[in-house]
């Protein structure tokens, strides 16, 4: 392991690799913040040090802890997406950790990450700081699939409209399923990724209107009644692989039929989304709020530190929107 630390605008080595985790933790002692930041350089001298010591049979991942704002030198993200994937593409990835507020570039830290094969996280505490760097280490360091991806069509006989749920910037092209060049996810041992959609029975009313004229319009009962509501295809690379597997699976209409409301995990998921899709300002809520969003995760929190810290936060949410309407009303 070696740390590579950006010094008043410049960048340098403060530990040649080494497995001593004691000399890890001195070196990091001596690490202090301050002047400007020459993000570029010191992710670069990383790389070159990775390089340097690259293991054929183990883990190549250059981690950076910054806040993100690189003032010195090489400033432009796509410049630095296209670094980071010249790297991956040889085999070394990259972890972005986050720190910091008010001109931290959260936009730039998810960018690289995604782009380096890695993962990104923000650290705002000591507890989230324990469970991205130690619970969760194992399952970010060792990627057991590369370039997963995922595509859903649904049945116009039982779908009218759909829409996912977050993943904008994630999206790909409907041509790009089958192309095995192009890049895409990587998923850690231990990992569950969870892909939530919100559809429109055939038959019920949704986000579109009406359109005029009969050849612009949403067939009514287009699709086949075969009794499946969807089709998944699933698409992944093991890892030294360079061609893709692909799993597709039927997802019958009965799923919907029976469907209750959401409960457990279930239920805690569609709390964060809708929490999240708050926050943005999505216009398709309704008169969903803040408290329906409480309502769903509290009765699954029970013990648990980090769904307890989510129901803390849709009441610091909550909050936050009466002191705004209050504010407007003055």
């Amino acid at each position: 392991m070696s740390r590579s630390s950006f010094i008043a605008g410049a960048a340098g080595v403060v530990l040649e690799p080494t497995s001593s985790r004691d000399a890890v933790v001195e070196a990091l002692k001596n690490l202090h913040a301050g002047g400007s930041t020459a993000g570029a350089q010191g992710i670069q001298l990383a790389y070159n040090v990775a390089r340097r010591n690259f293991s054929e049979n183990g883990i190549n991942r250059v981690i950076l802890a910054t806040d993100g704002d690189f003032n010195v030198g090489l400033t432009d993200n796509q410049a630095l997406i296209n670094l980071v994937e010249r790297q991956r593409d040889d085999g070394i990835t990259l972890t972005t950790l986050g720190f910091g507020s008010g001109n931290y570039n959260e936009a730039m830290m998810e960018q690289i990450a995604d782009h380096g094969n890695g993962n990104y996280a923000y650290i705002d505490s000591p507890h989230e700081a324990q469970k991205v760097l130690d619970e969760e280490m194992d399952s970010t360091l060792f990627t057991i699939a590369h370039d997963v991806k995922i595509q859903v069509e649904f049945n116009p006989a039982f779908v009218s409209e759909y829409r996912l749920i977050g993943y904008e910037n994630r999206a790909l092209r409907e041509e790009d399923f089958d192309n095995d060049a192009v890049d895409a996810g990587e998923i850690g041992a231990g990992h569950q990724v969870t892909a939530l959609y919100e559809i429109v029975p055939a038959g019920g009313r949704g986000w579109l209107p009406g359109r005029r004229y009969e050849a612009n319009r949403r067939p009514d009962g287009g699709g086949v009644d075969n009794g499946e509501l969807a089709f998944l295809r699933l698409r992944y690379k093991l890892p030294g692989e360079q061609e893709s597997r692909l799993i597709e699976q039927p997802i019958g209409a009965n799923l919907v039929a029976s469907a209750r409301p959401p409960q457990g995990d279930s239920a805690f998921a569609a709390a964060v989304a809708g929490y999240g899709q708050l926050l943005r300002g999505d216009t398709n809520m309704g008169n969903f709020s803040f408290a329906d969003a409480r309502r769903l995760a509290e009765p699954t929190a029970g013990g648990n530190y980090w769904r307890r810290e989510f129901v803390r936060l849709t009441e610091l949410a909550e909050r936050q929107r009466f002191a705004s309407a209050d504010d407007r009303r003055k």
